[in-house]
């Protein structure tokens, strides 16, 4: 079947012409050629995007460690992420999550003390940070949603 397919892409049927890789000086000029080319400056080498894709701000498997830490006492649900994913606070300081998102979230700490109520839109979850320690959550209707509460004393 495989020759099939390869005679009727052009092959003269010959496996070892087909078999062979094609002149270096036939690769276009902007590296698209193959596979085994090197990247064109600037485009990813880990084969996990395709040329002019980007990942949504906030996504990938950077998870919340890709953002510095952000101090003040809200954090937004929006766009399937939490806004800031890095929160520091201190002892004693309540959090207030607002879901502004048109899909329903929670806030939930798989060990920890976080674990809201399914937020619709524009529903919020307060709690306030008694111990200090670095406080990891995720929402678990979509669990690629991570960030984390660092709590200092």
């Amino acid at each position: 079947m495989a020759l099939t397919v390869l005679a009727a892409c052009g092959s003269s049927g010959n496996n070892t012409a087909a078999a062979a890789p094609p002149p270096a000086a036939s690769a276009p000029a902007d590296g698209g050629g193959a596979a085994a080319a090197a990247p064109s400056p600037g485009m990813p080498t880990s084969g996990t995007s395709m040329p002019g894709m980007q990942m949504p701000a906030g996504a990938g498997a950077a998870g919340p460690g890709a953002q510095a830490p952000v101090t003040g006492t809200a954090i937004d649900i929006k766009n399937f992420a939490f806004s800031p994913a890095n929160l520091t606070v201190r002892v004693g300081t309540t959090v207030t999550w607002t879901n502004r998102d048109s899909d329903a979230h929670t806030v939930v700490s798989s060990n920890g003390p976080l674990h809201s109520p399914t937020l619709d839109t524009g529903d919020t979850y307060r709690y306030t940070f008694t111990k200090a320690g670095t406080y990891s959550y995720l929402c678990s209707i979509h669990p690629f949603m991570l960030a984390t509460v660092q709590v200092t004393a």
